[in-house]
Formats: structure tokens, sequence, C-alpha cells
């Protein structure tokens, strides 16, 4: 069976930095894409940075330079560095596995609020 469990979200001023993680069940994560999605408020689920087996990522043009995004294979965990955080940062962070670097898989953990005051 599957899980994903997010951590790391919060509450945090314009301008600063969050950390959040994600552990995976082993069955589903070496050999898979694991990414980030976030969905704000009123608007479609949307992706965020995706990091494949191997090691490449796909990042979403509003949070490149700012959001790094990287995996420990013997942790079976991704880690999504979140810095210079806008309020328009402000959603639902959902961790994702089993889908591509530009699709999302099938499975998926049950989110973590990340809330950018301005």
């Amino acid at each position: 069976q599957v899980q994903l469990v997010e951590s790391g979200g919060g509450l945090v001023q314009a301008g600063g930095s969050l950390r959040l993680s994600c552990a995976a069940s082993g069955s589903i994560f070496s050999n898979n894409a694991m990414g980030w999605y976030r969905q704000a408020p009123g608007k479609q689920r949307e992706l965020v940075a995706v990091i494949s087996s191997t090691g490449s990522t796909n990042y979403a043009d509003s949070v490149k330079g700012r959001f790094t995004i990287s995996r420990d294979n013997a942790k079976n965990t991704v880690t999504l560095q979140m810095n210079s955080l806008k309020a328009e940062d402000t959603a639902v962070y959902y961790c994702n596995a089993g889908g591509r670097l530009w699709m999302a898989g099938s499975y998926w953990g049950r989110g973590t609020q990340v809330t950018v005051s301005s």
C-alpha cells in the first residue's frame, strides 16, 4: 500500500522560507518520479516541482529560482525548499508519486497548508 506523508507547512512572512518533506513507502519511491503540487482556494491544482528517479527536475515558471526539489533515495523522502516566499505561494501543498516530470501520478498525500502573509 502506497503512503505519502507530508510535513513542514505553516505560516511565514513574505520573503521567508519553509521546507516541506514527504515520506513515501518504499514500493513507490525508488523507481518513480516524485513531486509537489499545490492548490489555492478557488483554483485548480497545479504542478510546483517534480523530480525523476534519476534526479531530473521540472519546475513551474512561477517558482524557478526560489524553490528547490530534492530526494533522498536511501530515506525515501522528497523535500521542497521554498525561499523568497510570496503571498501568491499560499496554498495546500500535496506530495505526489507515480507520475512523470510533466504529469501527476495516481498517489497523493493529504496535503500541508502553506500560508504566506504579506
